[in-house]
């Protein structure tokens, strides 16, 4: 493929995923919010802070894994002009994706003896664990929102969810700093005004992505006659067998830098808030990756619904070489200022905590430095794992995830992190290794299976 096939491809990429891009930054900038606006109570809440979303971030994982099922159905159900199958996909996502945001919460409501378990500092626990209650029940309406977002998304139409969780962060920001430091008429709650500010926006995002889908007149016809009579086992099964899969290939990998934040935790609080600055610096250039990975879902979906597999393979190596380029862009602003941004997240002008505050920007920068690679490893491996769920194919990626995060991955972050002085740095060389391993592997599976469907078609 020469440079100008690219190039068109990079447009119609880029009109797709901004939208996502700016949805999923929106998602990452409400734990952001809360950590920088925590951050200036203590260095204890921004871990106390940390070690909630930890548990919470496990269970969306699941959530939002799941959910991507809808997209590539309703994707190519849609170039195929099956509306019914477009209906379909989306009434049965939207119930499963509500019945399943209420396991998750109910399941980590139970789960918080586990902090104990994990040797964490007791003071972070006892402040954790009242967050972690309201911020659980976020997760229903979270999971929900999700079922209508992959269901727009499927249609192509991903600016909807943008323009949600935009609203939904203004209330979230005007709500944890009124909350958070009793502004107003509002009570000083601490982390508790981070919690239920993250309630409240959350509500307010599913009833707002609800109001503005079933206002379109091209999306009547999917919002008509919700009944628990047709709900079909058939359907139920189609979408369980690609979300379930690829849910756990979320799971995987949450989990295993949920792991960092508890290895780091017992190490020292510290090097958690160290863990917990990186990491949310990370996150906001990876939902870039995120974006990018939901555009090659639609697009193969699409791709694979025409049955032009020659184009698809097309289509998915543009925006592979994309997420490349704009990964490896964000790992060069990390290496410049690794000692700057950690600073965005303290107040060093708070004389008491001021020795705990420098250390942690000690340990962060470093952290930034091995983020800079790590990102362009974890960038790819999602962005194929895109254009695989696009391709429907979940099952074998689920085992390469697995083994690349657990078998390689967490092995040598727990040695590095507890036997060497490495410590935290070395927790986050076992991230570089597994999301490393797993980029090789998913992008070696994409173009099996590429080549096999262009060589079975004739094309």
């Amino acid at each position: 493929m020469n440079l100008a096939q690219y190039k068109n491809e990079f447009s119609r990429n880029f009109q797709l995923a901004y939208p996502v891009i700016l949805g999923m930054l929106g998602h990452t900038m409400i734990s952001i919010v809360d950590n920088i606006m925590v951050g200036k109570l203590g260095t204890t809440e921004l871990a106390a802070v940390s070690l909630g979303n930890s548990l919470i971030f496990i269970a969306m994982s699941v959530g939002i894994g799941f959910s991507t099922a809808i997209t590539p159905i309703v994707a190519q159900a849609d170039a195929s002009d099956n509306k019914e199958e477009v209906r379909s996909a989306f009434h049965h996502g939207l119930f499963l994706c509500l019945a399943l945001g209420i396991m998750l919460f109910l399941i980590v409501f139970v789960s918080k003896p586990l902090m104990y378990l994990m040797h964490q500092p007791e003071e972070v626990i006892n402040m954790a664990s009242p967050f972690i209650n309201w911020v659980a029940f976020s997760l229903i309406p979270m999971v929900v929102f999700q079922g209508y977002k992959q269901f727009a998304d499927g249609l192509s139409l991903t600016k909807y969810s943008m323009y949600a969780v935009i609203f939904s962060n203004v209330i979230h920001i005007f709500l944890n700093y009124m909350l958070i430091y009793g502004i107003w008429i509002f009570p000083k709650l601490g982390i508790l005004g981070a919690a239920l500010g993250t309630v409240i926006s959350r509500l307010s995002m599913v009833a707002y992505m609800h109001y503005i889908l079933s206002r379109n007149e091209t999306l009547t016809m999917y919002f008509q006659d919700f009944s628990f009579n047709q709900i079909k086992k058939s359907m139920l099964k189609k979408i369980t067998a690609l979300g379930l899969p690829s849910s756990m290939q979320m799971f995987f990998e949450v989990a295993l830098f949920t792991a960092a934040v508890w290895l780091s935790g017992s190490i020292g609080k510290t090097s958690q808030a160290a863990n917990q600055i990186a990491l949310s610096l990370a996150s906001m250039t990876f939902m870039i990756a995120m974006g990018l990975s939901v555009t090659a879902m639609i697009r193969v979906g699409n791709q694979k619904g025409l049955k032009d597999y020659k184009y698809l393979q097309t289509v998915a190596k543009s925006i592979f070489v994309l997420a490349l380029v704009v990964e490896i862009v964000f790992a060069g602003l990390f290496v410049l200022f690794h000692q700057q941004l950690p600073h965005l997240f303290l107040n060093m002008e708070n004389i008491t905590d001021l020795a705990d505050n420098s250390e942690v920007i000690a340990i962060a920068s470093k952290l930034l430095l091995v983020a800079a690679l790590f990102q362009i490893s974890d960038g790819i491996q999602v962005v194929v794992l895109g254009a695989l769920r696009g391709l429907q194919d979940v099952k074998f990626p689920t085992i390469i995830t697995f083994i690349a995060y657990w078998i390689v991955g967490f092995p040598i972050s727990f040695y590095l992190g507890e036997y060497t002085d490495l410590k935290a740095t070395g927790i986050w060389i076992g991230l570089l290794a597994g999301l490393s391993t797993a980029a090789l592997f998913l992008c070696l599976r994409f173009n099996y299976l590429a080549r096999k469907l262009i060589h079975n078609n004739g094309q």
